[in-house]
């Protein structure tokens, strides 16, 4: 199954590539993904494909800490929505138990979760990171990154309270132990089972500084309507991917349920159980998008015709014909009208 990632993901890719004089646009290219994709942190990238650039980038430009620093140039907004939820929480605690509910919205691929190893009360967490590739066991370069944007991101919401008292890695950095050190500032763990950051649990307590429970509501209530969890509705979730889309020619339903981390069957199934289809989603959405591209830009019809995924001009027209009772111009004349 094609699992999706976010294109925030790879936030600061270009720049780092530049810096250690390496053309990104080849290496893209070999990995079916292009510089307009990563330009819209919304836009959603295979997973496994984003994984494989990471370890290509790092072997090509020789650098064994690419993911290091890569993290280097990003923060807690290459989560988009979710970033604005943790902000705006009450506490630490608060911001990880948003983040552990909504990290899906990244990717379906990625998990954080807390653990707390020994007896009650004690006083480590674990902050474990985990990502879900067939055939990739442990993409050493996006467990480096990922676990550097988590460390940078509990410095943030927890400020002078956040302790960080040693990293578990699961392999043995092709980088130096040093590197890894100097990045987190702590113990290196290499070889262990799992990848975790352990944490002085004192930290949960602390208040995110400059929280707003206003934009907290607005965050929380966003993040619900638009993605919901796996048990949830699903119409709203194909709606927004096929809308992000532009209904182009790659936007099948296996495309979409790819996307969304199911089976097209299954996503049959869910969406009849919710009174609609794939075909009237998509059907609406053109709709709106030939509608949008008529009447509110000044883009040739041809281009157009190739934006919304009509094989030509010709199809477009026919299209509009159909469905309007009017030719594309004739629209774009009445608009202006």
């Amino acid at each position: 199954m094609d699992v999706r990632v976010r294109a925030g993901g790879l936030q600061g890719y270009v720049a780092l590539m530049d810096e250690l004089g390496a053309d990104p646009r080849p290496l893209l290219r070999r990995h079916g993904l292009g510089l307009a994709q990563l330009a819209d942190e919304d836009a959603q990238l295979p997973l496994a494909a984003v994984l494989d650039l990471m370890e290509d980038s790092a072997r090509l430009t020789g650098c064994d800490d690419f993911g290091l620093r890569l993290a280097r140039r990003q923060d807690i907004s290459q989560l988009g929505p979710v970033a604005l939820a943790m902000q705006n929480c009450p506490s630490v605690a608060d911001a990880l138990d948003c983040l552990a509910r909504y990290l899906f919205v990244q990717s379906p691929g990625i998990a954080m979760s807390l653990h707390r190893p020994g007896q009650p009360g004690a006083g480590t967490i674990d902050l474990r990171y985990h990502i879900t590739a067939p055939g990739r066991q442990f993409p050493r370069q996006a467990y480096d990154q990922g676990m550097a944007v988590a460390h940078h991101m509990l410095g943030l919401l927890a400020g002078s309270r956040y302790r960080l008292l040693a990293v578990s890695l699961p392999f043995r950095p092709e980088a130096s132990l040093q590197a890894h050190a100097r990045c987190f500032g702590a113990r290196i763990h290499a070889d262990r089972p799992y990848c975790a950051l352990h944490v002085d649990a004192a930290c949960l307590d602390a208040p995110v500084r400059a929280a707003n429970p206003a934009l907290l509501r607005v965050a929380t209530a966003y993040l619900t309507a638009h993605f919901p969890g796996p048990q949830q509705r699903v119409a709203p979730r194909v709606r927004l991917a096929l809308s992000h889309a532009l209904v182009d020619a790659s936007t099948d339903k296996a495309a979409i349920a790819a996307a969304l981390a199911m089976h097209p069957r299954t996503l049959q199934r869910r969406l009849e159980a919710e009174g609609t289809s794939f075909d009237a989603i998509r059907e609406e959405l053109r709709h709106r998008h030939v509608l949008h591209y008529l009447s509110g830009t000044r883009l040739p019809l041809a281009q157009v015709a190739a934006l919304l995924g009509f094989s030509e001009q010709s199809a477009l027209t026919r299209y509009c014909r159909r469905r309007f009772g009017r030719t594309p111009s004739a629209i774009r004349a009445g608009a202006d009208g």
